[in-house]
């Protein structure tokens, strides 16, 4: 792939490779194809801190972009209180 259009870009990051993990599923629903950079150096506790990057072709950036914006704001929609988590394991 030479061309600069399939440069992968950095989408956003994420605090947790679960989150990027759904970002990735999301966009690859959309026929995005996303990948997560980051995640093997991220649970490394040291005094480097990991940082989780979604990546996504350049060509693919700015309708990647509005799908990320729309997830944010379907998730803002929850309401957390009515949902199930289940009961915390036993120690």
């Amino acid at each position: 792939m030479a061309s600069a259009d399939c440069n992968p870009e950095v989408l956003t990051t994420a605090a947790h490779e679960i989150e990027a993990s759904l970002i990735v599923s999301r966009l690859q629903e959309e026929g995005i194809r996303a990948t997560v950079v980051g995640d093997y150096t991220f649970a490394f506790r040291a005094d480097v801190p990991g940082e989780i990057k979604v990546l996504v072709p350049r060509s693919d950036l700015d309708r990647a972009k509005t799908l990320l914006e729309t997830m944010k704001t379907d998730r803002a929609d929850i309401d957390w209180s009515q949902v199930d988590v289940g009961q915390p394991d036993e120690e």
